[in-house]
């Protein structure tokens, strides 16, 4: 915490395949709600070169990628800061390591483990999705402050099927155990509960890591040859209860 009171906040926002756009927008506004908060935004965990390494000072993170890979150095950075006591708000892509397909190839993607010791601070590791239609998410821990009074709703999204690494809290999940095609990485036959809210405990710190909030604008894979997907896709960013509990984790966050 800075002189009198300020929490200094980095927000990582960046990859591929979303429309980041749209999320660091949203996300912004969430944090401009807290006074004391001050935040400095990235692309990826090099931080653009800062010459201070940000995650040194900084009181919480906020992360919304896709397929951004930290170097060993920046795993370190990372572990090391929620070990010190930071709080790290995880969104959507944030465990994701994804393999286009090669040109010419099958249209399969692979999810490589690429996260390294970060993969078990984050509680988790995206392996697949089945194609994006509604599911309904369920409230897993109903007396908890940051899901106290949601409902079981609705959500048009991606439905994450991670590598889980316990302890996890989880808050709210779904529940899939079908096909994913497209993805290398086949049926796990687990436990097909599906955290899509959950809190993990490292060291002093504490990660919260919530799978909603995919969103796509027209223009953003054209590097799979669309050049225009002609429909902009929103998820849960609309959905209220979406929305009511985003703005508790970041709270929650911000030291809530």
């Amino acid at each position: 915490m800075g002189p009198g009171g300020r929490l200094d906040a980095v927000l990582v926002c960046g990859g591929r395949w979303h429309d980041f756009d749209h999320a660091r927008l949203r996300l912004l506004t969430e944090l401009a709600r807290h006074e004391r908060v001050r935040t400095r935004v990235f692309e990826d965990y090099g931080f653009g070169g800062a010459l201070n390494a940000p995650l040194d000072t900084a009181d919480l993170l906020v992360t919304y990628t896709c397929d951004v890979r930290p170097a060993p150095g920046q795993q370190d950075a990372l572990t090391e800061f929620v070990a010190r006591g930071g709080r790290w708000l995880a969104l959507h892509g944030t465990n994701a390591a994804i393999d286009a397909p090669p040109d010419g190839g099958p249209r399969i993607f692979r999810t490589p483990p690429a996260f390294g010791q970060v993969e078990t601070v984050l509680g988790s590791r995206f392996l697949r999705h089945p194609k994006i239609t509604p599911y309904r998410v369920e409230v897993t821990d109903p007396a908890h402050p940051l899901v106290a009074g949601i409902e079981p709703f609705d959500v048009r999204d991606e439905l994450y099927v991670s590598r889980l690494h316990e302890p996890l809290r989880v808050l709210l999940h779904t529940t899939y155990e079908g096909p994913c095609p497209g993805f290398e990485e086949g049926h796990d036959g687990g436990d097909p509960l599906r955290p899509v809210l959950y809190l993990r405990r490292h060291g002093a710190g504490e990660v919260c890591y919530f799978t909603l909030g995919h969103c796509r604008g027209r223009f953003d894979v054209q590097d799979l040859g669309v050049d225009d997907t002609g429909r902009i896709d929103r998820g849960s960013w609309d959905v209220p209860q979406f929305q009511t509990v985003l703005a508790r984790c970041v709270d929650w966050a911000a030291g809530g």
